[in-house]
């Protein structure tokens, strides 16, 4: 029969070839550069990144970043730098062509770019065109849309570089429906232009939005900033993070064994509801590093309850060989070569700076306080309130005081001075009365006056911090004077505190009791768990969980803590296993432990509705003076609010 017949196919030899098989092919070079595209360009944030970078690298002290349609119709991006020479154009839009290194050492790197790849790849899936001059040469011009490179050719440009991105993804249309709306793919560039803007104090930033055509508008600006490193730093977070974030921030700065921590940390009173103000940096570069987030929680553990987060901008310092930032091509993950150390260094440097920071609180719960307090009502015509005349003179006080007073007044004590008299009805013993006391220790004691009154166990108390305790309201709020103002304290908010620091002292000294189980509990894990649990099990041995290897992929907890009471070591065991796989770390045990002291530290603190006397006022506002971390409650929440007298006096219109 012959092989041609239509109605017979030739079956292939069993041992010959498929002609199913796959094809190995070599892709063009446009589709590589979109491939490598999905990687490096996520959105139009991660080209303003890229392309912000390289201003940085090229030495730029001003970047202007204009954006249109959220970055998708228009990136431009003009910079002061060094500029490149026509014949470097082509080059720079080729694959794995840089001028940062020079391929011999992939751990050396002390610029933001070294692979190469973000040009191209913004070539690959947009209409880039580039204007560059650079010192000594004439100014050029290329372009490139999707993949599609033009010749070089003349352009006018005095220096610097201008490069400019349109129609972003054009040539992949799938990734355009990826794309989040317009407001909020700008935001996500303002973000990054943000944190380029605190790594480089000393450039000058402009954001602008151009939407619409026209000269658009500044969304944000940065000017260039000078001098010392904290203090250009300090400036830049100023106008970046805001004025409260500085004025509530700690300075940090810290070196280990090469790797030095400098930046701010904000207190706990300043704490954010989300983690939106954690911004971390490794040798200037912006990281998004679970370890090094988590190092930071850590910090604040004792300080914050669990919905609420620190907010922070920490800088790490160190040699580029102890650090690999070639982990992704984004460049935003990093890899320490000792990440113990730098873990380390961030806990131990944020814990030391909160305990100098002793009782301070953020002026920000002054600055709530106030605003629950001021009310403001227009009146009725629009007009502006008329207030009364500032504080009268002595004179015309007692005048008024005089004019006012009951017939049957009776004289003043004798403590009181004479020229300044009283209604009769404030002569009593009333919880709120506040006495004006020249000196306390020359003053005859007043006939009724109680022998506890606050001012006369603490003479020269109102220059201390939390000033001269002065009374109680509600059985609960201790009124401090201080000598520019007036403090609230929460006493059993303060002492629950005092408490607490005690008992973990206490704890600290003594370690964590361990309890023996009388027959140990046996743990059936996976192969990977069980190597990650066996590998913190020095850690969790120092608060009092004993467990060890029991063959196999099984674990014996030998020993529980104490203070826990009986526990269910198996479910323990895998809320660790859990908190390991999400965070890279557990502090399980240690949160149970110091939920523990702190409820009893809660039990066996001042009562709210107890009556406080004054020398018991007096010495609570002195020991939160002298004990670390006083500011705030056991749940992050502040203990006292100081108001200005400047602050009172606005609220009754005396300025």
């Amino acid at each position: 029969m012959s092989s041609a017949d239509p109605h017979i196919s030739e079956k292939p030899q069993a041992d010959g070839p498929s002609d199913k098989r796959p094809v190995i092919r070599q892709l063009d070079d446009s589709a590589i550069n979109r491939i490598a595209a999905g990687e490096v360009v996520e959105r139009p944030a991660s080209a303003v990144k890229e392309l912000v970078e390289n201003a940085i690298d090229a030495g730029a002290t001003r970047i202007t970043v204009e954006i249109a349609d959220g970055g998708k119709t228009l990136i431009r991006v003009t910079d002061d730098g060094c500029g490149m020479a026509p014949e470097d154009l082509p080059l720079a839009l080729s694959r794995h062509a840089t001028s940062k290194i020079d391929g011999s050492d992939l751990l050396n790197i002390h610029t933001f770019g070294f692979r190469g790849e973000a040009l191209p790849s913004l070539g690959a899936v947009g209409r880039l065109t580039i204007t560059s001059r650079a010192a000594g040469h004439e100014a050029a011009q290329i372009r490139v849309a999707g993949g599609k490179l033009e010749p070089v050719k003349p352009a006018a440009l005095r220096a610097g570089t201008i490069v400019e991105l349109r129609d972003l993804f054009f040539a992949t249309p799938a990734r355009l429906k990826f794309m989040r709306t317009d407001r909020a793919e700008a935001q996500a560039i303002g973000d990054t232009v943000k944190r380029l803007a605190m790594a480089e104090p000393s450039v000058g930033f402009t954001l602008r939005d151009v939407s619409g055509g026209g000269e658009g508008r500044v969304t944000f600006r940065a000017d260039p900033l000078s001098g010392d490193l904290f203090d250009a730093l300090h400036g830049r977070l100023s106008s970046v993070l805001g004025r409260e974030f500085a004025e509530n921030a700690l300075k940090i700065d810290a070196a280990r064994e090469g790797i030095r921590l400098y930046g701010y940390a904000a207190l706990p009173t300043y704490s954010r509801g989300a983690a939106v103000a954690q911004f971390l940096f490794v040798n200037t570069r912006p990281v998004k590093d679970k370890m090094l987030t988590g190092a930071l929680r850590a910090a604040y553990f004792d300080f914050l309850s669990r919905d609420r987060h620190p907010a922070a901008a920490l800088f790490i310092d160190c040699d580029p060989q102890l650090v690999d930032v070639n982990v992704h091509p984004a460049k935003s993950e990093v890899r320490f070569r000792d990440p113990g150390l730098a873990r380390g260094l961030i806990v131990s440097s944020l814990r030391h700076a909160l305990a100098e920071a002793g009782h301070r609180a953020s002026t920000t719960v002054s600055g709530a306080t106030l605003g629950a307090m001021r009310v403001e009502q227009p009146t009725a015509s629009g007009a502006p309130r008329i207030y009364q005349m500032d504080r009268p003179s002595l004179g015309a006080r007692s005048v008024s005081y005089a004019a006012q007073r009951p017939e049957n007044f009776a004289p003043a004590p004798a403590y009181e001075p004479p020229s300044a008299p009283g209604f009769a009805e404030l002569q009593t013993a009333y919880s709120g009365h506040v006495t004006e006391v020249p000196d306390v220790a020359s003053a005859p004691m007043a006939p009724g006056q109680p022998s506890d009154a606050p001012e006369s166990r603490a003479p020269g108390a109102e220059a201390l911090p939390l000033g001269a305790a002065r009374g109680q309201v509600h059985e609960n709020y201790i009124i401090a004077q201080t000598a520019d103002g007036m403090v609230i304290v929460d006493q059993h908010a303060a002492h629950e505190r005092l408490v607490y620091e005690k008992l973990k002292g206490q704890m600290a000294e003594s370690g964590v009791a361990a309890q023996a189980l009388l027959i140990p509990e046996i743990v059936e894990l996976s192969d990977n768990d069980c190597a990650c649990l066996m590998g913190v099990a020095e850690e969790l041995a120092k608060f009092g969980l004993g467990i060890e290897a029991f063959g196999g992929n099984a674990v014996a907890v030998r020993e529980t803590p104490a203070i826990l009471g009986e526990v269910n070591a198996e479910a323990m065991i895998k809320d660790i296993l859990d908190e390991l796989s999400d965070q890279g770390e557990s502090q399980l045990v240690q949160a149970k432990i110091e939920a523990i002291l702190s409820r009893v530290a809660c039990h066996g603190s001042i009562r709210s509705g107890r009556r406080m006397r004054g020398e018991e006022m007096n010495a609570l506002l002195r020991e939160m003076e002298a004990t670390p971390h006083s500011g705030q409650c056991n749940h992050g929440r502040p203990t006292y609010v100081e108001l200005k007298l400047a602050d009172i006096e606005r609220l009754f219109g005396r300025t």
